[in-house]
C-alpha cells in the first residue's frame, strides 16, 4: 500500500513540475501531442482515471468473473475519452460527419458494454446495467449547442447517472448485509461520475467541448472513414436514447398479439364448449357449475386482447403521455415533458422507465415487474391494480398512492421524505429511504398492512399490528 502511494504521489509531482516549467497553450495553429497531453484540462481527466477509475477497477477485481468483464469496458472507455480530450487541443471543431467518425472509438466500447447486458438475464444484470448505462455520460463531449439534441455538459451527466443510478441502487440494497465488496463497487462507480467526472466537466468544459480554432481540421484516417457513415446508429442506441430496440423487438411482440386474437376470435373457446357439452351428458348435476367456469373462462379469454394490446408509447393531445402494453424493453425514456403534462402506464411487464423531468402526474396501471424512476411530479404518483414494482423519486412528490399493489418498493430521496404516502389493499410495501449515518447507504421501512381494530367509548380504534422478533 505505501509503495502504490509513493508511485502516486511522484506521478503527480512530475505533472506538476512540467506544468510549471513554462508550459503555456500555443497560439500557433500546430500543437504537438506532448504538449497537449501537458494540458491542464487533459492532466486533470488523467487524475480523474487514477483516483476514480482505479478506485473502481480494484473494487470490481476483487468480484471478478462478469462484473469484472464489464468494468474493464468501463475502464477502456474514460481511456479512449482521455484520447479524445488530447485530440481537443490540437483539432478544430469538426462538422456533423466528422464529428461522428470522432467519436466512433468511444462508441463502439459502450456498444460492447450494452451487449453484454443483452441476451439471457444474468446474476449481475443490475451491475452490468448499471456500468453500462452510465457510459451515456460520457456524451458530454458532443454537446454542440442548443439544437444537437443533448443537455449542457454538466447536467448531462447528471441525468446520465440517475438512468444508471436506478440500477446501482438496487446493487446497494441487494448486497448491504450480504458483500461489502459490491457496495465498494457501487460506491466507486457512483463517485466516479458524481462528484468525478461532473466536477471535471464543470471546471473545464462547462459551456461544451472547448476545441482549437486555430488547430488542424480533423480527417478520420482512411481505414476508418469508410465504415464512419455505417457507425452512427449504434452509438445512437448506447450514447443517446435509443429506439432501434424498439424496432427490433415490435416483431415478437406483433406475433405474441396475433397469438390473442386468434383466441378471442373463438377457436379455444369452442373446444371449451365442445368439452363442456360431453360432461353435460355425463354428470348432470355438475352442470350448473361447469357453465359457471366456462363463462369464467369466457371472461378471461374476453380480458386478453385489451393486456396484451399493441405497444404505445406517444404523447396524445399534447398533454398526456400513453406507455402501453411495453414488454421486456428496458430503455425507455420520457425525455421532453413538462409540468403540464401526465403519464399513464398500462399493462407493462419486465420493463423500466425513466421520467428526467418534471410532470404533473404519473399513474402505473395493472403493470408487472415495472420500473419507475422519475424526477418531479406536481400532483401525485399513483399504483393501482399492479404487482412487483420499483419507484425510485429522484425530487420531489407531495402524493405517493399504492391501491391494490402486492409487491412495491419506493426509493425516496432527501428531498422527498415529506411526501404523503396512502396505501390501500395493498401487500408488501416497503420504503427506502437515505441513511442519516453513511452517505450512499439506504434505510429500509415495511408499511403495515395488517391493523387492529378495538371498539372503545362508543367507536372503533384502529392501530398498526406490531411483531416483536428476537
Amino acid at each position: 500500500m505505501d509503495e502504490k502511494l509513493v508511485q502516486r504521489l511522484e506521478s503527480a509531482v512530475s505533472r506538476l513540475e512540467s506544468l510549471s516549467a513554462g508550459f503555456h497553450p500555443s497560439a500557433s495553429s500546430a500543437i504537438s501531442a506532448d504538449d497537449a497531453a501537458r494540458d491542464p484540462s487533459v492532466v486533470a481527466f488523467a487524475d480523474l482515471i487514477d483516483q476514480h477509475v482505479a478506485r473502481f477497477s480494484r473494487a470490481a477485481e476483487v468480484i471478478g468473473g462478469q462484473v469484472l468483464d464489464v468494468s474493464k469496458l468501463v475502464q477502456e472507455a474514460f481511456g479512449v475519452q482521455k484520447e479524445l480530450v488530447i485530440e481537443l487541443k490540437q483539432t478544430q471543431k469538426p462538422d456533423v460527419a466528422g464529428l461522428e467518425a470522432f467519436l466512433k472509438p468511444l462508441n463502439d466500447v459502450v456498444t460492447k458494454a450494452t451487449k453484454l447486458t443483452e441476451g439471457r438475464r444474468s446474476d449481475f444484470f443490475n451491475h452490468l446495467k448499471a456500468a453500462a448505462d452510465s457510459l451515456s455520460a460520457l456524451a458530454w463531449i458532443a454537446y454542440a449547442g442548443k439544437d444537437c439534441g443533448l443537455c449542457m455538459p454538466i447536467a448531462h451527466v447528471e441525468e446520465s447517472w440517475q438512468m444508471a443510478e436506478f440500477y446501482c441502487n438496487k446493487v446497494l440494497v441487494e448486497y448491504k448485509n450480504k458483500d461489502p465488496n459490491h457496495v465498494e463497487w457501487a460506491k466507486a462507480l457512483k463517485e466516479l461520475y458524481l462528484p468525478g467526472l461532473r466536477d471535471y466537466v464543470k471546471r473545464f468544459h462547462p459551456l461544451g467541448a472547448v476545441w482549437n480554432p486555430k488547430g488542424k481540421v480533423y480527417a478520420p484516417s482512411k481505414a476508418s472513414a469508410p465504415a464512419a457513415p455505417a457507425a452512427p446508429p449504434p452509438p445512437s442506441a448506447s450514447l443517446f436514447s435509443s429506439q432501434s430496440s424498439q424496432a427490433s423487438s415490435s416483431k415478437p411482440k406483433e406475433g405474441m398479439s396475433a397469438v390473442f386474437h386468434q383466441i378471442s376470435e373463438g377457436n379455444v373457446t369452442s373446444g371449451l364448449r365442445k368439452v363442456t357439452a360431453d360432461m353435460k351428458t355425463k354428470n348432470r348435476t355438475d352442470r350448473t357449475g361447469v357453465v359457471g367456469a366456462i363463462e369464467k373462462e369466457s371472461h378471461a379469454t374476453s380480458r386478453v386482447p385489451s393486456k396484451a394490446g399493441p405497444p404505445k408509447f406517444e404523447l396524445q393531445m399534447g398533454r398526456k403521455w400513453v406507455v402501453e402494453n411495453q414488454i421486456e424493453k428496458k430503455d425507455l425514456v420520457i425525455g421532453d415533458c413538462d409540468s403540464k403534462q401526465s403519464v399513464y402506464v398500462y399493462g407493462c411487464k419486465n420493463s423500466v422507465l425513466q421520467i428526467p423531468g418534471k410532470v404533473n402526474n404519473i399513474t402505473i396501471d395493472k403493470c408487472t415487474k415495472m420500473g419507475v424512476v422519475f424526477k418531479d411530479v406536481v400532483a401525485a404518483f399513483e399504483i393501482v391494480n399492479s404487482s412487483g414494482v420499483e419507484v425510485q423519486c429522484q425530487g420531489a412528490a407531495p402524493t405517493i398512492l399504492v391501491d391494490n399493489t402486492s409487491g412495491c418498493q419506493l426509493y425516496l430521496s432527501k428531498d422527498s421524505l415529506q411526501t404523503s404516502i396512502t396505501t390501500a389493499k395493498s401487500s408488501e410495501i416497503n420504503v427506502l429511504v437515505p441513511s442519516a449515518e453513511t452517505d450512499g447507504d439506504w434505510v429500509e421501512h415495511s408499511l403495515p398492512q395488517q391493523y387492529i381494530h378495538l371498539f372503545k367509548d362508543g367507536h372503533f380504534e384502529t392501530t398498526p399490528a406490531s411483531h416483536s422478533g428476537g
